[in-house]
């Protein structure tokens, strides 16, 4: 059982369960895992536009040059930044990300990227939790200590021409585009309007505390009525560190992740660059798995969490994978997630067929999907799913679906909750169904 790692590195209400000493500790253990293979080694350092972000990059910056570990600041810029120049840095040995993503402000967290650019495994995580609740490491001292270097390029004017390089020209479009007042603040500026496309900007004037707030791919209320009222082809929404990306299309409608891998893998088959299954996880909605086998295109399932889609894909040699949430991974291009990345693919998609967005997600017919959080003790949330009664339950639903749905039970990753999900063709049944297995769930963890 991991203490300080969820699904996505560390996580917590800054200053109460993320502590800068809590910080400064992660950053020593992770000088002290970097130094076993490398002699002062360089990690990168990123962050979103959170307030407590300065706060927990300096006890980062104490605890690396404590362990010996030089530190390049790049300032506030989206996490697939990060990830993208410590795997480009042939002197970097590892990157941290500052950010607690969709999350709202009074939240933040800490994301470790190996060498190659790549998120921690399992493993790994868990040794730097050993090296945090071990005996107090000693700090370096004298020539032996890191220090902070500068970083060679402007990292968001870098980073933003890589992406908008050789893409476009994209005239005919005019976008709106939401930045969660979060990282891609700092970049979507430079990228889309570079590719010739007609942009207006909203929830890009970050101020510490509304990264998240009423905007960006968790809450796109907004979006949805500006894109109606405008005359707009596409809605983008980004999150707070800018590596999900969910759209709107030009009724106002939602895409989701599901439809977007969906869309992509489409394109990139017809132009050859598909390679392997699309890898996804395993709530991925059933009208995805249809639409694949449709246009020949096979699937991999994964537990929820992009790190472990992106671990099939590096196994099995697949370079599209994603979540429903708007992780997409486009392993040519990038090494994790990367919103903007995947905004500037669907938009090639558009124009590639010229067909409208709302045309292309219309491939993809989605089953009606519910999803509902049942708290129980914490200790029992890996445990429910397979009690007789859960597994009786699970059973009927299954039989009352006749083959045209199905239910996931399955431990939530950072909070003491069961996600229930049940998926089906028929919406009244789904409704009926994850209601019935709700029922048992909180009967059991009563009992």
């Amino acid at each position: 059982m991991r203490k300080y790692f969820g699904t996505d590195g560390i996580r917590g209400k800054a200053g109460e369960t993320l502590t800068a000493q809590l910080a400064f500790r992660a950053g020593l253990a992770f000088a002290t895992v970097l130094g076993r293979e490398q002699e002062r080694p360089l990690v990168l350092i990123g962050r979103d536009t959170r307030i407590s972000g300065p706060m927990l990059e300096g006890a980062l910056v104490s605890g690396l040059c404590s362990g010996g570990a030089d530190v390049a600041l790049l300032g506030v810029i989206p996490t697939p930044a990060v990830a993208l120049f410590t795997a480009e840095d042939v002197h970097a040995s590892g990157g941290v990300m500052i950010s607690a993503s969709h999350n709202p402000y009074e939240d933040n967290g800490i994301k470790f990227f190996g060498p190659l650019g790549f998120k921690l495994t399992d493993a790994q995580e868990l040794e730097l939790e050993a090296l945090m609740d071990g005996p107090p490491q000693r700090s370096k001292t004298g020539a032996q200590m890191g220090a902070v270097v500068p970083f060679p390029e402007n990292p968001a004017h870098y980073y933003a021409e890589g992406i908008r390089y050789g893409v476009g020209p994209f005239d005919d479009f005019s976008l709106l585009i939401d930045c969660a007042n979060g990282s891609a603040s700092t970049t979507a500026w430079q990228i889309f309007p570079a590719t010739g496309a007609s942009c207006t900007f909203m929830a890009d004037r970050p101020d510490g505390l509304n990264i998240n707030a009423n905007c960006g791919s968790t809450h796109m209320e907004a979006l949805r009525a500006a894109v109606r009222a405008g005359d707009y082809d596409l809605g983008l929404a980004f999150d707070g560190d800018a590596d999900r990306f969910l759209a709107v299309d030009e009724r106002g409608n939602d895409i989701d992740g599901d439809r977007i891998l969906g869309i992509l893998a489409a394109h990139m088959q017809r132009e050859g660059l598909l390679h392997g299954p699309l890898v996804a996880t395993m709530v991925s909605n059933l009208g995805l798995h249809a639409r694949m086998k449709e246009l020949g295109i096979g699937m991999l399932t994964t537990q929820v969490g992009d790190r472990y889609v992106l671990e099939e894909m590096r196994k099995s040699g697949c370079n599209l994978g994603g979540e429903q949430s708007g992780h997409v991974i486009l392993l040519d291009w990038s090494c994790t997630g990367d919103g903007q990345l995947t905004a500037i693919m669907l938009l090639s998609a558009m124009k590639a067929t010229g067909r409208k967005a709302s045309e292309l997600a219309g491939d993809i017919e989605l089953y009606p999907q519910t999803t509902v959080n049942v708290t129980v003790p914490g200790e029992m949330k890996h445990q429910i799913a397979a009690l007789p009664e859960v597994l009786a339950v699970s059973a009927d639903i299954e039989t009352a679906f006749g083959g045209q749905g199905r239910v996931i039970i399955r431990p939530s990753g950072t909070e003491a909750k069961v996600r229930v999900m049940v998926e089906g063709k028929d919406a009244a049944l789904v409704d009926e169904m994850v209601k019935k297995a709700v029922a048992v769930i909180e009967a059991v963890a009563r009992a």
